[in-house]
């Protein structure tokens, strides 16, 4: 529920699931009204077209991206799913366009949407590519910069199923970083805006998955977008969507994404970021690596090479196929019993039906 209006009211349904690509989303950006300013910022290494869409009229300039990565899709669902409540105009959204001018890149990086790969076509990581600008889907997002000149910036990725929040066995489902902009990770203006902006998206989050908002490592990287945009003194928020459990189309967590979006604008909308400090920033746990897909207990009587009281770490590899992402098991790590470990399914191999599970997924063929 945000702010009255059930998600399943505006949420674009027919895109759905990890595989998110132009062919999927391209129908519904043309279909848009004029006044959702559609147009081709550039192309990628391949020559596909990379869409940026303008919405409302205000004077609050926000720069939105999202599948810099390109098999990080979960955030692009989630801006569909925006600009699909800005076109009903539900709730406050007429205020909404007369109070802020949004640009929202859905895809920087269509070749890697479609190979489902981290990387663009020329094999780079477009999160690391800030300072020399070598790839075009760098350079397209750096002229939307220069030309947009954002107040804001927010930078939308996945992460693993890995992580958890500080030593708590919660998964973490958003995760939130204000990018640093010098070795010593000093603050500034810009720095301080970010952080009080992600305490008030925490504070909401809170409401509906207490415990499950994790906060980035902030270890300076000039080649990170943000940390570059941070440096151009913008304030700039790396947003991750993560797990949340039994939901490995995050289809769930699509909807927290969509609702830190929305309670940014209000927050800046209605001027009230002095009720948040540094402070309330900083309270947020730090992201730990902690969880593993599966976690099998008493594994030494699947493999009789173990020791006894053996749990075997199991992840699942993300792999392409045909229209759809397939989750492959594999041996992560095996590790003595008593070691701090969580499994977002925690199977006992003494359990006939916990051994079931295990084959029906494909993992007992790994012993």
């Amino acid at each position: 529920m945000i702010d009255g209006i059930k998600h399943a009211d505006f949420k674009v349904s027919h895109i759905k699931g990890r595989y998110v690509t132009h062919n999927h989303i391209r129908d519904y950006l043309f279909q848009l009204k004029p006044s959702f300013r559609l147009e081709t910022l550039g192309s990628s290494v391949q020559g596909n077209p990379i869409y940026g869409v303008t919405i409302g009229s205000g004077t609050n300039r926000i720069l939105m991206w999202s599948q810099m990565h390109g098999n990080e899709s979960t955030t692009t669902k989630a801006v569909l799913d925006l600009i699909n409540y800005l076109k009903l105009e539900l709730g406050e959204s007429k205020n909404w366009l007369k109070n802020f001018t949004i640009m929202i890149i859905p895809i920087l990086n269509p070749d890697g949407a479609k190979a489902y790969t981290r990387v663009n076509a020329d094999q780079v990581d477009l999160n690391r590519d800030a300072q020399e600008l070598s790839q075009p889907e760098s350079r397209v997002l750096m002229s939307a910069y220069d030309n947009f000149k954002p107040d804001y910036c927010f930078n939308l990725h996945d992460q693993r199923t890995i992580f958890n929040v500080g030593e708590t066995d919660k998964p973490a489902t958003v995760s939130f970083l204000a990018p640093a902009f010098d070795e010593k990770r000093n603050l500034s203006e810009s720095r301080t805006l970010s952080m009080q902006l992600i305490a008030a998206m925490n504070k909401k989050l809170q409401e509906h998955i207490p415990g499950q908002v994790g906060r980035y490592d902030d270890s300076f990287n000039p080649n990170c977008v943000g940390d570059a945009f941070q440096m151009l003194r913008t304030p700039t928020m790396l947003f991750e969507a993560g797990h949340y459990p039994g939901d490995y189309d995050r289809e769930v967590t699509r909807e927290y994404i969509c609702m830190a979006l929305m309670e940014a604008l209000v927050t800046i909308k209605k001027g009230s970021l002095n009720l948040f400090t540094v402070e309330d920033y900083l309270a947020i746990p730090e992201n730990r690596k902690m969880y593993c897909d599966v976690l099998i207990y008493n594994a030494h009587l699947l493999d009789k090479n173990l020791a006894y009281g053996t749990k075997v770490a199991i992840l699942f590899d993300e792999r392409l196929t045909g229209d759809h992402i397939v989750f492959v098991p594999k041996i992560e790590s095996i590790e003595l019993q008593g070691k701090a470990v969580f499994g977002h399914e925690t199977k006992d191999a003494a359990n006939l039906r916990d051994r079931l599970w295990l084959e029906n997924r494909g993992v007992l063929t790994l012993f």
